[in-house]
């Protein structure tokens, strides 16, 4: 009898080779819808596609960079923490307009309150407006910010930008430079706004300007791309956990790795000892029963035996849900007075040890992921070889973050902010940032003011 392949299930079978012996087999893949951005490369920025007749720089390889970093955020367990912490701790109290000013030979800042500005800042969803920026910026390195001018200036009045719009990266795109001007992201001559990851064919593209600081009132609506500018990239920016891209997607399937060998192998494998006999009395018994028809009839009356058998050995030997079910099975003897059994052999696929070696990889994954994003475990609240960081180890690791991690962000972020300003109040030498409360140590702080002691 020579070896052949049965399917049981959709991603089951019976290997049945010729001594008698059955090994079912069960198979599960899994693969991951971005694995073609592991081959990332930089010159897509040096041709240009084409959305709606529209001349486009694409944002990534295939043009779905936002999206591809909104998906493997979406299902990390561990980013978007990470970016919220990060995001808490940049953000510090909240915003508030200051002037700078020379104290000994040192730039200081000193907070103050201008109505005008306030009404201003008041006057629009200022705190939208950052929360998006803050959030666009810490996942795409860069922020488009559209103007609107007040309409004022139709009738007289002095010319003011009245209001700021944070628009999503992913419904933004920059407009190709024209033919001979060098690939760089000054020669963009506009910016495009639509529905992109659907090529636009429900919102149609929207074409605005380029706000330029030198003439703030020129458009009467005007965008600009704010960002921090990236190593050998022309236009955009790339995020600063690009190189922990492939961490990131491998810390998300772990999970899923996980539950789909809890769902489909809880007891992994099975060798099944089938007695030849055994299937060879089942055919016998066909024929009695179907005497007259055909070889063909009865072997595949046999095979549809054989299924049932087999799915029924299936259902009871995997899945979460069949602990403590058992399989009866009958001994017979042969003619020669051989005994002929079945026997169900579990098969060790060292779960253990791969499960543990998944565990591992997310571990790591972790700690590339808070690299990626520049945020030390302490500040992170995340345990480094099973322990928690230290009181000094979280106050050395803040004062560092807010002393080199904090300036270009919000420089960055509230550009649009102070451009408008400047530009509405000419005079006036106010901007808006961060304010943020100086961090003491435990031993500078009132015994009745330390962390430890307040509820």
């Amino acid at each position: 009898m020579s070896a052949s392949i049965d399917k049981i299930g959709k991603n089951s079978a019976a290997i049945k080779l010729g001594t008698g012996k059955v090994y079912m087999v069960s198979c599960e893949s899994y693969t991951n819808r971005h694995s073609h951005f592991s081959d990332f490369q930089n010159d897509w920025e040096s041709y240009a596609s084409y959305v709606q007749g529209k001349k486009i720089v694409p944002y990534g390889p295939n043009d779905n960079l936002p999206q591809v970093i909104r998906d493997v955020m979406g299902t990390n367990h561990i980013a978007p923490g990470i970016i919220e912490r990060r995001n808490g701790l940049i953000y510090g109290q909240g915003p508030l307009p200051y002037e700078t000013v020379i104290e000994d030979g040192k730039p200081v800042r000193k907070y103050t309150f201008d109505k005008e500005i306030d009404d201003w800042w008041k006057s629009f969803d200022s705190r939208k407006f950052i929360e998006m920026s803050m959030t666009e910026f810490a996942h795409m390195k860069g922020v488009f910010v559209r103007r609107h001018q007040s309409k004022g200036w139709r009738i007289g009045r002095q010319n003011r930008i009245n209001e700021l719009v944070v628009v999503p990266s992913i419904n933004a795109r920059l407009a190709f430079p024209e033919e001979g001007k060098e690939l760089r992201l000054e020669n963009v001559p506009a910016i495009y706004t639509g529905d992109f990851p659907n090529l636009c064919t429900t919102t149609g593209i929207t074409t605005y300007p380029i706000y330029k600081s030198s003439d703030p009132f020129k458009h009467e609506v005007a965008m600009n791309y704010h960002n921090s500018y990236t190593f050998a990239y022309n236009f955009y920016s790339m995020p600063s956990f690009m190189g922990t891209l492939k961490w990131l997607m491998r810390s998300s399937e772990t999970p899923d790795i996980i539950e789909y060998l809890t769902i489909n192998g809880i007891s992994a494998a099975w060798h099944i000892h089938s007695p030849a006999e055994y299937w060879d009395n089942k055919k016998i018994e066909l024929y009695k029963e179907h005497s007259g028809k055909p070889e063909e009839f009865i072997n595949q009356k046999l095979d549809e035996l054989k299924d049932e058998l087999f799915e029924s050995i299936a259902r009871a030997l995997t899945g979460k849900k069949n602990a403590g079910k058992f399989i009866e099975t009958v001994d017979f003897l042969d003619p020669s007075g051989n005994r002929c059994e079945w026997k169900i052999e579990p098969l060790d696929q060292k779960i253990k040890d791969f499960i543990e070696a998944q565990v591992k990889v997310s571990d790591t994954a972790v700690h590339a992921a808070m690299s990626g994003m520049n945020l030390h475990p302490s500040l992170a609240n995340v345990m480094v070889q099973g322990k928690l960081s230290s009181g000094s180890e979280m106050l050395y690791a803040l004062k560092l973050f807010l002393a080199t991690d904090v300036s270009i962000p919000e420089e960055i972020i509230f550009e649009p902010v102070n451009q408008a300003i400047a530009a509405n109040w000419p005079g006036k030498n106010i901007k808006i940032g961060f304010y943020r409360d100086p961090v003491s140590s435990e031993q500078e702080t009132k015994p009745n003011e330390r962390l430890k002691n307040s509820a």
